[in-house]
């Protein structure tokens, strides 16, 4: 193996904070991914730029804000001018692979207009965010748009799921009590097993072709890897033995309180009308679909022992950075939601833990970072792990001092953003633009603070009410609280990285100068005693040219 530190980024998707036992929660126990926060650090705010699947990832693959890079929502792609992780990390040296999921597409509208063939490897490397594929799977395989190749579908049949849709009908398909197939997609399935063998559901799965790789992969030139797993997304389906695992009193009670629906904001009131959030309302509904949840969850910790343990007998633990991270949360009922469209913590706090194998990471090892921290900050922490120079179009910052305990202050307060004009919210309010269906927060340590377009405020006061429950955006004794977030908003949308071809240190060189020395002189009264003398020759002007 080579010196030099190669990367294993890990996603899991829909995965909440609070939802592991180094996070707090009170009867899952993930050993696995707890030793990642024993031996590395535990970022404890840590917050996504979205609260969905795409603009989320599409935040991490770019470095970019939302409002930023323009994917704002799923199937909208990154554009083909926008940087991703393989330019950034691919010009320090490293190469960058998928193992899993991206939800990502191609800018097929701008590779038409360049002239890009999507089939080559200039369109696939910007249909795959600057990803190598080992193995993409997005674990939506009723849809050949994600997953075109089926390579899981092909190795279920091969095992003997013989299928048209083994995805389907095994691995988030269900029997009933009367052996009659039930679709992972009716929450109802939630009450019964997986049909299909535990090693052959998708996260063991993932965690084997991991090892593949690793064991195949030349050591040459150094790697990320980027394994994405599925899980514990929905379907909400696990094999056993991880089915059985957990009762309702191992569930942690729901938050919600009844006042939440008497008078809520008009955009949280239809996003909790939508189909998910109501049935997720029902005590029927949430309490097997949480089990199922938290035993997905346990097996994606058994996984990561398994990943872990190769990791430590080939040696490779010692020079490979260990990122751990979801792209989202889930509700899972609480506030009367279901799935992740809103800005309560449920959904745009996540887990990160990283671990550093380095000396220089000694001093920070086991440590709890309580800055805040955003997912856009991984990739220039990559770029840096890589030996590279942060690009200016990066808008995140590198993680690496607090890796190696350096670092004092980050942020003053994180920032999420919201498109709900694709949601059936959108719709149900009928009065809107979609120009206009969008929201963002402004988090301090203090204050969690909504602007929706076309709305009144959302305030949350998260010292006296971290369960987010009153929320405090019409009161009239916080008219001061709500002015001062609104103004940390807009200097965060008057901050956004929009130079396109230069950085500021073009702006602080000056372009004068540049002018001066191109022998363009704007306003200019006395050559000798306004222009620089270095641009004189003896009996010639400026730049040798002959005087008249």
């Amino acid at each position: 193996m080579t010196d030099e530190k190669n990367i294993i980024f890990i996603t899991c998707d829909q995965l909440r904070w609070d939802y592991l036992s180094c996070y707090g929660h009170p009867t899952l126990e993930t050993p696995n991914i707890d030793w990642l926060a024993e031996q590395g650090v535990r970022f404890d705010r840590a917050y996504i730029q979205a609260p969905s699947c795409g603009p989320s990832r599409a935040s991490l693959y770019s470095g970019q804000y939302v409002f930023t890079h323009g994917a704002t929502y799923n199937q909208i792609p990154l554009s083909v001018h926008t940087r991703n992780i393989g330019d950034h990390l691919n010009a320090a040296g490293m190469r960058t692979i998928l193992l899993g999921k991206t939800h990502m597409r191609g800018d097929l509208d701008g590779m038409q207009r360049l002239g890009i063939d999507p089939a080559s490897a200039v369109g696939q490397h910007l249909s795959q965010a600057g990803f190598e594929l080992y193995e993409r799977d997005d674990g939506i395989h009723a849809d050949p748009i994600y997953t075109p190749d089926n390579a899981y579908d092909q190795y279920l049949r091969a095992q003997g799921y013989d299928n048209e849709n083994p995805w389907d009908r095994n691995a988030n398909g269900v029997r009933d009590e009367n052996g009659e197939f039930v679709s992972g997609w009716d929450l109802r399935s939630a009450q019964y097993p997986a049909d299909i063998a535990e090693e052959h559901s998708e996260t063991p799965y993932l965690t084997r072709r991991a090892i593949e790789f690793l064991d195949e992969i030349d050591d040459a030139q150094p790697w990320c890897l980027h394994l994405s797993y599925i899980k514990p997304h929905w379907p909400y389906v696990v094999p056993e033995p991880y089915f059985s695992m957990y009762q309702a009193v191992d569930l942690p009670p729901v938050n919600r309180s009844q006042a939440e629906l008497e008078n809520p904001h008009p955009v949280l009131a239809a996003i909790q009308k939508m189909r998910v959030g109501r049935n997720f309302s029902r005590s029927e509904v949430r309490e097997p679909v949480v089990r199922a949840y938290m035993g997905l969850i346990k097996q994606l910790d058994d996984q990561i022992g398994v990943l872990l343990d190769h990791l430590r007998k080939t040696g490779r633990i010692k020079n490979t950075l260990l990122v751990f991270t979801s792209d989202h949360g889930d509700f899972l009922g609480d506030h009367w939601l279901g799935e992740k469209d809103f800005f309560f913590e449920e959904s745009v706090r996540v887990p990160l833990l990283i671990f550093d194998p380095s000396p220089a990471a000694d001093k920070a090892r086991g440590t709890v970072c309580s800055e805040f921290v955003e997912l856009i900050d991984l990739l220039p922490t990559f770029v840096e792990t890589a030996g590279g120079a942060p690009h200016f179009k990066l808008e995140g910052r590198s993680l690496v001092p607090y890796l190696q305990g350096t670092a004092t202050h980050h942020r003053d307060y994180a920032i999420c953003e919201f498109d709900y004009s694709c949601r059936p919210a959108h719709n149900s309010m009928g009065h809107l633009k979609a120009s206009q269906s969008r929201g963002y927060m402004v988090r301090t340590k203090r204050w969690k603070f909504c602007h929706f377009d076309g709305y009144r405020p959302m305030l949350f006061d998260m010292e006296h009410d971290p369960q987010e429950l009153n929320d405090l955006g019409a009161h009239p004794d916080y008219h001061q609280q709500r002015q001062a977030l609104q103004g940390m908003l807009f200097e965060w949308l008057t901050q956004r990285q929009t130079r396109v071809f230069s950085d500021a240190r073009m702006a602080n060189h000056g372009n004068e100068q540049n002018d001066d020395a191109e022998g363009v002189w704007i306003g200019v009264w006395d050559h000798k005693e306004e222009l620089d003398p270095a641009l004189w020759y003896e009996n010639r002007g400026p730049l040798g040219n002959k005087r008249g």
